[in-house]
């Protein structure tokens, strides 16, 4: 029998190879440092984290049948995550991140999200056509939702009826994939949680500060936006007023899934009661944490 999930993540489930240096970085540094293959992606991220706070997320993305979609998957169910509802390919490989960290933070990125953008809305299969939900009996439990679907599939989540009952939780997965969440903005659905340059490429202009995005992110029709600066101050802004917070001061020793953890730990703490105040800070710890080299829950 089916185990009901607490919420469905759904978007990027890849590997992560991660390079990691101590040393300051720029453009063709060759330093010496330690290389980690880890399950990764936007949504798997956010999972992980979720099911650390003992919560029970289902996955809605494609792996391959290849050789790393097999491990990735066992991986996967070894966290405690469902695997049941994802797309299994036998033609399109599983997807993968790669990232270069120094210690002055992210020097590059490269994202291979291909299979996921190709498999289109064969990943919403189970939200449309059971059995999590039906246009007409939509699911009505938290979604977690990332940017690395195409702009039309996301268009299509904003305006199809097998959503209309969800709590959308959006994230854009990268800066260059910020305007990709323009159909939520537009439809006035779902929280968007975005850093300050994302929050810029959406209203195509640059911010001072978090709580001037957010502000500006809920004139332009959001309804409701979070949004990070790094060390600086986050905003939780909507039409019921914006709370801003500053994060705790640690030492940075990684970055990548920084963002995927806040999101995840704000979540968390917004499904079991907390007010939005106890939720900025709980997510802003949790994240600082997970930065300081911590699991980050």
């Amino acid at each position: 029998m089916s185990v009901r999930p607490d919420i469905l993540c759904i978007g990027s489930v890849l590997w992560d190879v991660i390079g990691r240096s101590d040393r300051h970085m720029k453009q063709g540094s060759d330093v010496p440092g330690h290389i980690t293959r880890l399950p990764g992606g936007v949504a798997l991220n956010i999972a992980m984290t979720l099911a650390r706070f003992d919560l029970r997320p289902a996955l809605l993305s494609i792996v391959g049948r290849d050789p790393e979609g097999e491990e990735l998957v066992a991986a996967c169910e070894h966290l405690g995550l469902l695997t049941e509802h994802l797309y299994r390919s036998d033609d399109l490989p599983t997807d993968q991140y790669m990232a270069v960290e120094g210690a002055n933070g992210l020097i590059a990125a490269i994202a291979d999200a291909h299979s996921l953008e190709q498999s289109g809305d064969k990943i919403l299969r189970p939200l449309i056509e059971g059995p999590l939900g039906f246009a007409d009996a939509p699911f009505d439990g938290p979604i977690a939702l990332d940017g690395n679907l195409t702009e039309g599939l996301l268009d299509q989540i904003a305006r199809h009826p097998a959503f209309a009952a969800a709590d959308l939780r959006i994230a854009p997965a990268s800066p260059g994939k910020a305007e990709r969440l323009l159909p939520f903005l537009r439809a006035g659905r779902g929280v968007l949680y975005v850093n300050l340059e994302e929050a810029g490429l959406l209203c195509q202009t640059e911010f001072e500060d978090a709580p001037q995005a957010g502000a500006t992110l809920i004139e332009r029709g959001a309804a409701r936006a979070i949004v990070t600066d790094g060390a600086n101050v986050t905003c939780d802004a909507s039409s019921d007023g914006t709370l801003a917070e500053r994060p705790p001061e640690v030492m940075v020793t990684r970055v990548t899934g920084a963002g995927d953890t806040f999101m995840a730990a704000h979540i968390a703490s917004e499904l079991r009661g907390a007010d939005r105040e106890t939720a900025l800070h709980r997510a802003l710890s949790t994240a600082a944490a997970y930065v300081a080299g911590g699991p980050g829950a």
